[in-house]
């Protein structure tokens, strides 16, 4: 599967039943499914099979029908395949932030700054080696509109100092760590990530990076094949009290990854 998707799963219960889940790859790399499906599976007796790939992957994926359930984030992203008919809602779930990880050598001289737009405009200028997912997740979406809203027209921008490359969060993560170069990233795969070498966050803190999550069940009136009773049940257990706790209890080094926000109806 094209993008760093990848398949994940956990242990098959007794019953046999299970469901397809396509979802970002932060979620898979950050560890909290290894986290949070074991306890949703040894409840129901549900298999949760994960394709993690990026939110505009995981769209199309739920627009083949070829998922039961999509847990992204992309919120315009999300309200566009619902009112496409794919789903009939969607629900918050949890939150957590964007941060720009730079070399600590600082080319761009933005390290320990807030103002990420300034940050990028800075990185454009100096043309610092700068990483993008380039493969339509949520991340890469969040990215083109901070350079937006920067003032910067990546269309005509970009040169060999900004390289797409079509793969997942952790990916970029270690290509930018044997280059040297800046990268946005979701807090929660950084936590996670290993193979920091010279790397660290330069900007966090703007409410520009912020990074909510959503749940949908794909319509199984458009796709008879959906299972939409199990896959309602996963749904209702993330955003539940159990899911929400299991979400704030993840934790790496203290670090608390993602912020259950599932009764937040704005989000």
């Amino acid at each position: 599967m094209a993008s760093g998707a990848a398949l994940a799963q956990t242990a098959a219960p007794a019953g046999g039943r299970s469901i397809t889940v396509a979802s970002t790859t932060s979620t898979r790399d950050s560890g909290l499914f290894d986290h949070i499906l074991p306890l949703f599976s040894k409840k129901t007796g549900i298999e949760v099979k994960v394709v993690a790939q990026g939110t505009g992957q995981a769209l199309d994926t739920g627009r083949r029908g070829d998922a039961d359930v999509l847990f992204v984030h992309a919120k315009p992203a999300e309200e566009k395949f619902v009112a496409e008919g794919f789903s009939k809602a969607r629900k918050p779930v949890m939150y957590n932030d964007f941060v720009l990880i730079g070399p600590k050598s600082d080319p761009a001289g933005i390290r320990g700054t807030t103002d990420i737009a300034a940050a990028l405009r800075a990185i454009q200028a100096k043309q610092a080696p700068f990483v993008s997912r380039g493969d339509r997740s949520g991340t890469h979406q969040a990215e083109l509109a901070l350079w937006k809203k920067a003032g910067v027209d990546m269309a005509t921008a970009k040169g060999a100092w900004y390289r797409e490359i079509g793969q997942g969060m952790g990916a970029a993560l270690n290509i930018s760590s044997s280059m040297g170069a800046y990268v946005l990233a979701d807090r929660g795969t950084w936590i996670s990530f290993k193979n920091r070498s010279d790397l660290d966050i330069a900007v966090e803190g703007d409410k520009a990076l912020f990074n909510q999550y959503g749940i949908m069940l794909v319509n199984p009136d458009k796709f008879a094949h959906v299972k939409a009773a199990d896959g309602q049940a996963f749904i209702d257990w993330v955003v539940g009290p159990e899911g929400q706790k299991a979400i704030a209890d993840y934790k790496i080094g203290g670090q608390q990854l993602f912020f259950p926000n599932a009764n937040d109806a704005g989000a």
